[in-house]
């Protein structure tokens, strides 16, 4: 597809979109595709930067005007990428989606970014089609890029370990606040601004032997993967505050298994 003729496609969704070559960066590489969330005068557009020799190999392969989405697909040296692109409650957002999932829709992407527990857990219930893509069935209440999965059995959350008004995020995205939360099982890591992925405790104690002076940085226990439990509301300044009546576990959209996730620049 030409530049203008992926803009067009966007437009069919009520979305501007800029598709431009990159700019040449001085050092490092310079990716053959890159989708952010860019905001001008007007408000806010996709900003798609594409190699031109990668133009040809990047189009629109569904677009959906009355959900305000369309999927893109990128041919890349390493495989096939896929990125759905559309309209959130307040704001456009980009998700790429994970490589393994056979994705030809708008829908099928939908499908792909919900866990599998969540799949399951429609399939189960019996969750109509029409029902499905909504932010609410009787499967869960989606936030953004978070699912809310109600619990069958409320003695599974131990109520002694209750944080209040405690954040949620994924990786530098702005956190969603939660009125109540409690963490269950998973691993215990140290946080620090120079190690936001954390470091377990040994990894910790080999980082100060080589370098003792990093002993004096702020470092925050927290436990990596465990099982989060949220009730009451919770707020995000891009979506619509939600009421959880129970406890719910905390699921996050696949995004994350996705290759594509690099050429990502905008996280919520």
């Amino acid at each position: 597809m030409s530049m203008h003729q992926i803009e067009r496609q966007f437009s069919r969704i009520g979305a501007r979109a800029n598709v431009h070559p990159p700019v040449i960066r001085r050092w490092g590489t310079t990716p053959e595709v890159s989708i952010d969330i860019g905001n001008d005068a007007d408000g806010e557009f996709f900003d798609i930067a594409i190699q031109p020799p990668q133009l040809a190999e990047t189009q629109v392969i569904d677009v959906q005007p009355s959900m305000r989405h369309l999927l893109l697909m990128s041919r890349q040296d390493d495989g096939k990428h896929k990125f759905l692109c559309g309209h959130d409650e307040r704001h456009w957002f980009v998700a790429a989606v994970p490589e393994r999932a056979a994705v030809s829709s708008v829908k099928t992407a939908f499908d792909a970014l919900k866990p599998v527990a969540v799949r399951a857990l429609e399939n189960r219930l019996g969750v109509k089609p029409r029902k499905r893509n909504r932010r609410r069935n009787e499967a869960f209440i989606r936030q953004g890029e978070w699912f809310f999965v109600p619990v069958e059995n409320p003695a599974w959350v131990d109520e002694r370990l209750v944080l209040r008004s405690e954040p949620i995020a994924r990786g530098g995205g702005k956190p969603h606040i939660c009125e109540e939360v409690v963490r269950q099982g998973g691993q215990l890591v140290y946080i620090s601004n120079q190690h936001p992925n954390g470091l377990t405790e040994g990894q910790r104690m080999r980082l100060i032997s080589r370098k003792p002076e990093l002993r004096h940085l702020h470092w925050v226990a927290q436990r990596r993967n465990p099982s989060v439990f949220v009730r009451g509301r919770v707020r995000h300044p891009d979506h619509k505050t939600i009421i959880l009546n129970g406890w719910h576990q905390v699921l996050m959209n696949t995004e994350n298994e996705s290759i594509a996730m690099r050429h990502v620049a905008f996280i919520d």
